[in-house]
């Protein structure tokens, strides 16, 4: 054994800028579908999946060859300069998913974060008006423009001031917590009422399945009001669809299930199996009012990443991954609801296709110091987890789709164990 956790933190602790985190003291040597094996020979259940961005899991057949494919070709050129098939290809394939009958066009970058950022590039160029509306416990980022957009301060810009203006929050519906549609539709109207004009707003931004706010379901009444009001005054609905989408919401976009579409999705995480790859796709007379140069970055959309998405894409079409997200979302759904007969804390499980999650509560108050005890007795136990909410208090799952069966069935038992020891 060359390395040790141990060792290995000390060294992060002295190396890394202490602002980036580490939720599980464990360094992984290497990794296989939905199993990690740390630098001790310690073997985990996958249920965070590197946050969503491995929805064909680690080290997916399809992905290594068309990545080891590309690398006998070429790794960079920068498409800006020199063009490769495997970016165009890409943009033509998610032009094809995307839900929305008009013409399309995308472009790639690398970041969930960059993403984000051009679509409210291409949202103002496009409408002339600079003003956004995002959502409380939304989450689009953390660069300086997206921590604008992201609707919790604390950790995510914490003691670096205010950030960038032009930005309206207004309430993302959530029952439980007491925020009907009717609310955050009239905390719409609040905005424009005593903050910006309609016609001061270039675009409306939200998840259609908050992620890190809690995996929160937006409801299809709420979308369809949101596409009416964005019509009715001329303002760009965008759909960040970095977590909910490639297929984790058991349609390859989760605006596919709201009943409307956007008029821009950002996409990135499972797209590309772990290589860093985002886009963005929409309306091919709105993307097209950016000139020439004025989209893109020097690893935009890279050779390698864009092999690795196209082997993503065959994945999901020969092994029919978008029913497994559906079947492995109803097995963990039935598991978790059953286990709240019994424990009660385990106040709500929701989400879409394989993405859920379950909120705990104790005396209907949030139960943080419950969710964190969890995510590390799970760890001991061999099941990696992970945690979300604008409280903390809400456990998310995030398992590949490719995971088998039995090995599904061992994450949840481990579950249920940690349950008996902690409540």
């Amino acid at each position: 054994m060359s390395q040790t956790n141990a060792a290995l933190i000390e060294r992060k602790n002295q190396a890394v800028a202490r602002g980036v985190g580490l939720a599980h003291p464990h360094f992984i040597e290497s990794a296989k579908n939905a199993t990690l094996i740390d630098v001790e020979g310690r073997e985990f259940i996958d249920f965070a999946g590197g946050i969503a961005v491995l929805n064909t899991g680690h080290l997916h057949p399809s992905v290594v060859a068309a990545v080891t494919e590309q690398l006998e070709k070429l790794t960079h050129t920068c498409f800006m300069v020199l063009g490769y098939e495997p970016y165009v290809e890409v943009c033509e394939k998610i032009n094809a998913l995307a839900p929305g009958e008009y013409e399309k066009k995308s472009a790639l970058f690398t970041t969930g974060a960059e993403a984000v950022e051009n679509a409210i590039k291409i949202a103002r160029a496009h409408t002339g008006r600079t003003g956004v509306i995002a959502f409380g416990a939304g989450y689009h980022g953390r660069t300086m423009a997206t921590l604008a957009l992201t609707g919790k301060v604390a950790p995510y810009s914490s003691g670096m001031g205010l950030m960038p203006g032009d930005v309206y929050r207004a309430l993302f519906p959530c029952e439980m917590h007491g925020v009907s549609v009717e609310d955050a539709l009239a905390s719409i109207q609040r905005i424009f009422k005593f903050d910006a004009e309609p016609c001061d707003i270039a675009a409306i931004i939200l998840e259609p399945v908050q992620g890190e706010g809690g995996f929160y379901v937006a409801p299809k009444s709420f979308m369809k009001a949101l596409r009416d009001l964005c019509d009715e005054h001329g303002i760009v609905l965008i759909a960040d669809e970095v977590q909910t989408g490639a297929g984790r919401t058991g349609t390859f976009f989760a605006m596919e299930q709201m009943g409307v579409s956007a008029d821009i999705t950002t996409f990135a995480k499972s797209i590309a199996g772990g290589f860093p790859l985002s886009g963005i796709v929409g309306k091919a007379s709105i993307m097209d009012k950016i000139n020439p140069g004025g989209l893109g970055g020097t690893y935009g959309g890279s050779p390698i990443a864009c092999a690795a998405a196209l082997g993503v894409l065959k994945a999901f079409e020969e092994e029919k991954l978008l029913d497994r997200s559906n079947q492995l979302g109803q097995m963990l759904t039935e598991s978790l609801n059953q286990l709240s007969v019994d424990y009660p804390v385990i106040a709500e499980v929701r989400g879409l296709g394989a993405m859920i999650a379950m909120e705990l509560m104790k005396e209907g108050k949030p139960a943080p110091e419950l969710t964190a005890a969890l995510v590390a007795k799970a760890r001991e136990k061999g099941l990696i987890l992970i945690s979300c909410g604008l409280y903390g208090n809400v456990v998310r799952i995030l398992v590949p789709l490719t995971i088998p069966d039995a090995q599904l069935q061992e994450g949840i038992q481990i579950i249920k164990a940690c349950f008996a020891e902690l409540v």
